[in-house]
């Protein structure tokens, strides 16, 4: 087994199940202590605890990326006990366009409920942003930092204007415009860390199977998982503020 990550430290938020938990396998099986970011302590210590089998450094760490107190708290814990953090993964996300699985009628953007908009930008978008802007400085202390910010093909302007795409009918309005949301702050702060060794890119798992989707999706999470993992481990003069899936770069 490869440890060609030994020493770096990684946090994944939602890191308790679906492509969040395959990441930090990933990452853990090349040697990097992997932070199991998790809204619920305990089910972020089962998950760890399985990673732990297989000789995988877990600790867990308990972070709600829409409630502030749990980031800043998160933040102090990582600089207490590692002082730095070399990989940030910003996987934790919902879905709560409530009509979007399951069989039920898919509204027209139009008729989304307000609350549901407001709702899920609380969590993929200002959770992203929030988490990110308090483990900067953390990010900075490492000799080359990387962020992963886990997007989605359904937030591509570009394919949602294509009526050929393979998801045209997939017109969310909450969950595409929030990962679009995601692909801007992406490009935003990888301008401005330009000069500094940090690299931020948007991931594309495609659609795979997790509860989110009701595990309709036809990926499995270690296909998820992938395009994250290799934009975690970036060489030197691996490119930044793109958005990539595991086949290359998927148009904004």
């Amino acid at each position: 087994m490869s440890k060609d990550l030994k020493g770096k430290v990684a946090l994944i938020t939602g890191a308790n199940k679906g492509i969040g938990y395959e990441i930090a396998r990933q990452l853990g099986s090349r040697g990097a202590s992997v932070l199991i970011g998790s809204r619920d302590i305990g089910r972020g210590e089962e998950a760890a605890n399985k990673l732990r089998l297989s000789q995988i450094d877990a600790p867990t760490i308990q972070l709600d990326v829409s409630d502030q107190k749990t980031i800043d708290s998160a933040a102090k814990q990582i600089e207490s006990e590692f002082g730095k953090l070399d990989i940030l993964v910003n996987n934790a996300g919902i879905l709560s366009d409530s009509d979007a699985y399951g069989g039920k009628l898919r509204l027209p953007p139009s008729q989304v409920d307000i609350e549901t908009l407001r709702h899920t930008y609380e969590t993929n978008v200002f959770g992203v942003f929030a988490v990110t802007k308090a483990l900067l400085p953390l990010l900075k202390k490492s000799k080359a930092g990387r962020i992963v910010n886990l997007s989605s093909g359904l937030g591509s302007l570009t394919l949602n204007s294509d009526p050929n795409s393979e998801f045209a009918d997939f017109k969310l309005l909450a969950y595409n415009s929030s990962k679009t949301a995601v692909n801007a702050i992406t490009v935003l702060l990888a301008a401005e860390l330009k000069d500094t060794p940090i690299k931020i890119n948007a991931a594309d798992p495609g659609f795979t199977a997790t509860d989110i989707n009701q595990y309709q999706g036809y990926r499995t999470v270690e296909q998820g998982a992938s395009a994250a993992v290799r934009l975690a481990t970036l060489p030197d003069n691996g490119s930044s503020g793109g958005f990539f899936d595991e086949n290359g770069v998927v148009p904004w």
